[in-house]
């Protein structure tokens, strides 16, 4: 009972002390809450962030800040890509998913969502346009019989010799099947291009930047090249081996570095456009083409040849808009 008063005592006697037996002070809104680890400073690093923050919202943005005032983004919506399906059965669609899911996982295994999908967006575009190979796997390992002429760095850096993580390798290859399966990853239109926000590439100046997803920046040609009605979406299939194309030292490096700089291919199609983007093709006559004439049975030919199957008696073209001038005429011969 001594002890007990000697404890009781002093409390009762100091009632404005009683807080420090509190637990918590749950009802005090007034708390600061700790930042999360990707929030402080010195904590975080490039990318960290997308593993706190739900990959299906807005695509995810970071390095916004690195590059210069003067670049031009694009505002507004961007020309989108057509799905493009792979569905070739056997060797064809097994060698795209693999050479899908290579340039995938050495360039954005680290990613969020967004991030894998733009990079497929992109090979999918090389594939539909017509300065780059028809295929997938042509598309990845373009270049890579050189050291230095790769268009994905992973093919030329040695990156392939490491072997994959599994887990990592599977969600690059769930990416990679729907991207092939007719996915199009809108935010990127028709990028073609793209760099890692660490570095600043000869090119990036003269082509278009789209804008940042992930740890990469995404680029469009510019002009001709880049125009919606450039691109292909139409498989063909004929997939080469889904491996590193075999080392070949007898080819001129500096041609093969010029077919697939973007520069020379951006000014290709500019050259190769017309002056004015309204100036109506100009028609030519049927002598001036080099199709063939036709060859018609004994008894057509009798009774008039092609005469029987040329227009007579059309009306005139007086009045008819300059858009529609060459209405029904090939942009170019069907053979190419």
């Amino acid at each position: 009972m001594a002890a007990l008063a000697a404890v009781a005592l002093p409390a009762l006697a100091a009632p404005e002390t009683w807080g420090s037996f509190a637990i918590a002070d749950a009802g005090n809104a007034g708390n600061a809450t700790l930042p999360m680890p990707f929030e402080q400073a010195g904590a975080s690093f490039p990318g960290s962030a997308f593993y706190y923050l739900d990959a299906a919202s807005v695509p995810l943005q970071i390095g916004e800040g690195i590059h210069s005032d003067a670049d031009d983004k694009v505002s507004g919506p961007l020309p989108m890509a057509r799905p493009m399906i792979v569905d070739n059965s056997g060797v064809d669609r097994t060698r795209a998913l693999q050479c899908m899911t290579a340039a995938i996982y050495y360039e954005a295994a680290s990613e969020p969502d967004a991030g894998q999908r733009a990079v497929a967006q992109v090979v999918l575009n090389r594939v539909a346009h017509p300065a780059y190979p028809k295929s997938v796997c042509g598309v990845v390992y373009q270049g890579s019989e050189k050291p230095t002429g790769c268009q994905f760095s992973f093919a030329c850096d040695g990156a392939l010799a490491r072997r994959p993580n599994r887990m990592f390798w599977e969600r690059a290859e769930n990416v990679a099947r729907q991207a092939l399966s007719g996915y199009v990853y809108t935010p990127v239109g028709l990028a073609t291009h793209y760099h890692t926000v660490q570095v600043n590439p000869y090119w990036a100046p003269s082509l278009q930047y789209l804008g940042t997803i992930g740890a990469h920046r995404f680029y469009a040609f510019r002009g001709a090249a880049g125009n919606p009605a450039t691109f292909r979406f139409a498989y063909l299939g004929g997939e080469p081996m889904a491996a590193p194309h075999p080392r070949d030292d007898t080819r001129d490096a500096a041609a093969a570095a010029a077919v697939a700089d973007p520069l020379a291919i951006q000014r290709a199609f500019a050259n190769a456009a017309p002056a004015t983007a309204n100036a109506p093709v100009p028609v030519t006559s049927a002598a001036a083409t080099s199709a063939p004439a036709p060859v018609y049975a004994r008894d057509v030919q009798q009774r008039g040849g092609d005469a029987l199957y040329t227009a007579q008696n059309l009306p005139g073209t007086q009045g008819v808009k300059a858009e529609y001038a060459n209405s029904g005429r090939w942009i170019a011969p069907p053979s190419q």
